[in-house]
Order: structure tokens, then C-alpha cells, then sequence
């Protein structure tokens, strides 16, 4: 009897407590309930979900599972660690990039300022937005006009080094090395391919390090890139210490590249930055440089492999120009302004093979979007797939069609690849510039076939083919 009335008072508490529980949690008057969705496990959330189907090749199963599970407009998730929502869609888009600094900010995970570390004690955050107020003058139109021709330059250099003469190269490492190059060359004016390859190591290992897991033990991928972060920044500082002097000597011109414009610009108060502070913002630009580029280089080779049509129409467009051009002389501004089907199937690859797959933001006051709260501090993420692979905004989204991009192109918000709103990425016109001078350079000399016709793409975090994409080339006999 003892024990049934102890059952039948644990029985009456509980119902109390939960009494209790919905009473004080119902919801207030006017109210919005959280976007609906999961979080997951404990503790990871749906973080190993998220990854795994990048690392299958399809980034897009996790949002679109989710769209069709909860809502199309926003849902409720747990990613690295934090509380989540997905925002889905061009309303989604639209409202993040038209509400920076208003309702949400940037956010970088924690971990990102290990290998980041900044010298004057900032955030990664902070140190962006600085960066952000300096890189117009570097991308302003007349600057980027300069670039062309050092850009032609370097290309015809990399092709030659790279690719002539071989049977058969893997693209993907070729691509990085082209980036890479003129990113040292217009950042920092180094072009010593063997100065180039020595940075190249060590950045392959910092930007290794930025994706992996955070685990600092001696021999994981995070560990090797902070180390590899340190070195790379002793070696900036020392380029930045000779720079001055060449400067002061006069060896160096005060508008040759970003180096010298940061050595001579002072902020609001007249202040100059600090060797250190210089050699982070340039290790910053040189990742942000040349990763998503040569990503997108990689998959310019591949679809062109894989569409003749389309690659003997890139080629016709590109022969029209090397055949205007006079013995040894580059390519120039005007010449890249009449690339437009070349740049229309560039488009239609970053569609398809974003680079950029998203990014996330952070709520910094509370909110309602589309009915649903919002709370401050949660991480809130926008996916590009959920416009570029939807067709609701691309019909028929898994056929290559660069006619897409004719005349005004997409609707507002729904091409992506660039970000978009105040933090669209300022180095969207210089990308634009090294895409259509390595597709010039690649088409006029080349064409070539897929040696594993069905490699697989892994996304992580940008896509690449799983074994870099190697090719069979095909020299022009008439090279212009």
C-alpha cells in the first residue's frame, strides 16, 4: 500500500510541475513561435549531417530536405555548436543582406581567430570590416583596369610553366597555383614563381586548418595550420620591413600595390598601422584571393569538357580577340568587356558550383521573420543553393544554360555567388578579371577531355573534384 501511495504522490507532483512548465512557458500574447525544425544531437546538433552531405557532393540534400520537412522560408536548426536558423530563398536573402549591422551581423566561428590571430587584439570580425573600408581604393574601376595587363602577363607565364607541353595535368592544384600567383603578385608584388611556391605550401596548410575541426594537438590539420599561420606572417613582416625601405629609398612606387598603399595611409586620426597589423590584413587577402577563384577555374575546365557546344562558343568568342592583338601585346580592359558569352558560362558555372555556399550572420537584437522569432545571439545562415539549385528561380536548375545571364540576368537575390548587400564580396570584379583572362588563355591553346569521366565533387567547404580534376590535353596546332 506504502508503494502505491508513493507512486500516486510522485504522480501528483509531476502533473503539478507540468502544470507549472506550461502555464509560466505559454507563450505571450502577439508572440511568435521559434521557426520549426531540429537540432539534433547534443551538443554537435546536425553539424556532422550538414558536413557529411558536402562531403557527398551535395550540400544541397540538407537544405532542401529541410524546406520540404518544415518551411521553404526559414527553419530551425543547431550547427558548430550554436543555436541556428536557415534562411532560404530570395526573401531569405534579401532580408540578411538588407539588415547588416541593423539586425545581424558577421559571424566566424571562435575558432577562425587561432589561426586569424590579430595583432592590434581585434576580433576576425572587426579586423573584416577595416579591411572593407580600405579595399575600394585597390578595386576601384581605374585600378582594376591597370590589372588586366599584369594579369595577361602572369596567365601567359603559368601556361606556359604548367600546362604546354604535356600530354595530361591535374587542374585544381594548376588553378590554385594561378590564383595564388597573382594574388602575390598584385598584393604584395611578388612574382618569383619559386618565392610564389614557397608561400604556396604553408597557405595550403592555413586554409587546410580553417575547415578542419578545432582540436589543437601536435600532427591535426587545425594545429599544422596556426603554425603555418605564424610562419606566413613572419615572412609578410619581413616583406613588409624591406618594402619600407625600398620605399623610402625610392626602389618602390607608392601605388604598385595594396602593400604600399597600407604602409601610406593613415585612418581618421593620422595613424598608420603597424607592421604586424599590415601582414594580417594581407594574409587575409591573400586567402580570400585566390581560394574561390581557382575553385571556380577548376570548374570552368570541367564543364567545358563536358559541353563542346558550349566550349566551341567560348572559343570562337575568345579567337576574335587574340586575332585583333598585335604580336605580344596583352589583353587590356576593353578586350575583357567583350567576353560576355564567355563571362554568361562562368555565371551559369558558379550557379551550379558555388564557390561560396553560404555564410553565416548573427541576430543582434530579436526579431520576427515570416511569422516566426528569432532570438538575439542566434547564428543565422543563408545557403545559395537554396536559390541557385531551386526552380522556382531557375527552371529546369540542373541543366548548364548560360542564356540565363542575357540581357538583365536573374531576378534580384537569387544569384548569389558573391554574397550580396553591404557584405557582397569587394573583390567580385577582380575575380570577374583572372576568371575570363585563365578561360582566354586556356581555350585559345587547348581543348581536352575528363580522365575520370564520373569524379566525384566533394564540397568542403567550397566544391572540388575528389582527385582534382585531372585532363587529357589537345594543343591548337594554329595557336594564335
Amino acid at each position: 500500500m506504502d508503494v502505491f501511495y508513493v507512486s500516486l504522490l510522485c504522480l501528483f507532483i509531476s502533473s503539478v510541475f507540468l502544470s507549472l512548465h506550461f502555464f509560466f512557458s505559454k507563450k505571450k500574447p502577439g508572440s511568435a513561435a521559434l521557426p520549426p525544425g531540429k537540432t539534433g544531437w547534443p551538443v554537435i546538433g546536425e553539424s556532422l549531417e550538414f558536413l557529411q552531405t558536402g562531403w557527398k557532393g551535395h550540400p544541397e540534400k540538407f537544405i532542401f530536405d529541410r524546406m520540404t520537412k518544415y518551411s521553404s522560408t526559414v527553419f530551425r536548426t543547431h550547427l558548430l555548436g550554436e543555436k541556428a536558423a536557415v534562411f532560404c530563398g530570395a526573401a531569405g536573402n534579401k532580408f540578411l543582406f538588407s539588415n547588416e549591422n541593423k539586425l545581424v551581423q558577421a559571424w566566424w566561428p571562435s575558432s577562425v581567430d587561432k589561426i586569424f590571430p590579430s595583432s592590434t587584439q581585434t576580433s576576425s570580425k572587426e579586423e573584416a570590416i577595416k579591411m572593407r573600408k580600405m579595399l575600394p581604393n585597390f578595386l576601384k574601376p581605374e585600378a582594376l583596369h591597370r590589372y588586366v595587363g599584369i594579369m595577361d602577363h602572369i596567365a601567359q607565364r603559368h601556361f606556359a610553366d604548367g600546362w604546354e607541353n604535356r600530354g595530361n595535368v591535374v587542374v585544381f592544384p594548376l588553378a590554385k597555383n594561378y590564383t595564388f600567383w597573382l594574388a602575390c603578385r598584385l598584393f604584395v608584388s611578388i612574382e618569383d614563381p619559386k618565392q610564389v611556391d614557397e608561400l604556396a605550401e604553408p597557405f595550403n596548410l592555413l586554409a587546410s586548418g580553417l575547415i578542419s575541426i578545432p582540436i589543437d594537438l601536435p600532427g591535426t590539420p587545425f594545429n599544422k595550420g596556426i603554425k603555418a599561420s605564424n610562419f606566413v606572417r613572419k615572412e609578410l613582416v619581413s616583406i613588409i620591413k624591406r618594402r619600407k625601405i625600398d620605399l623610402a629609398e625610392g626602389k618602390a612606387s607608392p601605388t604598385q600595390d595594396i602593400l604600399s598603399h597600407m604602409l601610406l595611409t593613415s585612418d581618421e586620426n593620422g595613424k598608420f598601422m603597424e607592421e604586424l597589423d599590415i601582414a594580417d590584413k594581407i594574409l587575409g587577402l591573400l586567402i580570400g584571393g585566390h581560394d574561390t577563384a581557382s575553385s571556380a577555374c577548376t570548374f570552368i575546365v570541367k564543364y567545358l569538357a563536358e559541353l563542346p557546344q558550349v566550349y566551341q562558343a567560348v572559343y570562337k568568342e575568345q579567337m576574335e580577340i587574340a586575332k585583333a592583338k598585335g604580336p605580344g601585346e596583352l589583353l587590356n580592359w576593353d578586350d575583357l568587356q567583350k567576353m560576355k558569352y564567355s563571362w554568361n558560362v562562368a555565371c551559369e558555372v558558379l550557379r551550379l558550383a558555388s564557390p561560396l555556399q553560404g555564410a553565416f550572420r548573427e541576430a543582434i537584437a530579436d526579431f520576427a521573420y515570416n511569422g516566426f522569432s528569432i532570438p538575439k545571439g542566434w547564428k543565422l545562415y543563408w545557403s545559395a543553393n537554396s536559390t541557385h539549385r531551386n526552380p522556382e528561380f531557375f527552371p529546369e536548375p540542373q541543366k548548364f544554360n548560360p542564356s540565363r545571364f542575357e540581357g538583365s540576368g536573374p531576378a534580384p537575390y537569387t544569384f548569389v555567388p558573391f554574397g550580396g548587400g553591404p557584405r557582397m564580396c569587394p573583390g567580385k570584379e577582380y575575380a570577374r578579371l583572372e576568371i575570363l583572362v585563365f578561360m582566354h588563355h586556356l581555350v585559345k591553346r587547348f581543348k581536352w577531355e575528363k580522365m575520370i569521366p564520373d569524379e566525384k565533387i566533394v564540397v568542403d567547404p567550397m566544391p572540388i573534384p575528389a582527385k582534382g580534376l585531372p585532363v587529357r590535353l589537345f594543343p591548337h596546332k594554329n595557336l594564335a
